[in-house]
């Protein structure tokens, strides 16, 4: 998942794909803990997904709320 892609989406978007990307990370874990998962690192890589979705929608957060500033002054 690239940070370009992610700068396109809504807030609504964001947290759609956030609490997508939060269910696959607890199927991978599950796998893990059961011996199922055939590539490990897809855990770490969503962890990472997440982060970068998560920084994404903070930066959306900050801008709308200086656009909302900026008019009520």
């Amino acid at each position: 998942m690239d940070v370009k892609d992610l700068s396109g989406l809504s807030l609504d978007e964001l947290v759609a794909k956030e609490k997508q990307l939060r269910q696959e990370l607890f199927n991978f874990r599950f796998q893990l803990g059961i011996g199922r998962l055939e590539n490990p690192m897809q855990v770490r890589s969503t962890k990472r997904d997440i982060a970068r979705l998560k920084t994404v929608r903070r930066q959306l957060e900050l801008l709308q709320t200086q656009a909302g500033q900026s008019v009520g002054k």
